[in-house]
């Protein structure tokens, strides 16, 4: 599995420490030294099942700086997936990624279900 983390983000420090008590071993990946591709966004995005707006990191400057909140909606689904590749600061954080599941942010029970 693969953690994609912010080093300096709190929730990505409580996810790190929940997966080392549990004994989950992962490859660590910084989101921004190693941003996501478009190719890697679109397969995680469709083994998430989840609708792409939920990889935005909607709490980041750069998602306020840029107006998304505005732009998304009028962008297709590929446009989207194009500018999340172009910055790891625009990819909400952090990410679980396995042959069979992409987690996106941190929530305990839902992680634990998933790695168990």
């Amino acid at each position: 599995m693969i953690f994609i983390q912010y080093p300096a983000c709190g929730t990505c420090q409580k996810a790190k420490k929940w997966l080392a008590e549990e004994g989950v071993a992962v490859e660590l990946r910084h989101i921004v030294d190693e941003a996501p591709t478009e190719a890697e966004l679109t397969e995680w995005i469709g083994r998430s099942g989840l609708p792409v707006k939920k990889f935005f990191n909607t709490s980041g400057v750069l998602y306020k700086e840029l107006a998304l909140k505005d732009k998304l909606p009028t962008m297709t689904e590929a446009e989207q997936i194009a500018l999340l590749a172009t910055n790891g600061k625009l990819v909400k954080r952090p990410l679980l990624v396995s042959d069979t599941f992409v987690l996106v942010g941190f929530k305990p029970e839902e992680w634990a279900k998933a790695v168990k």
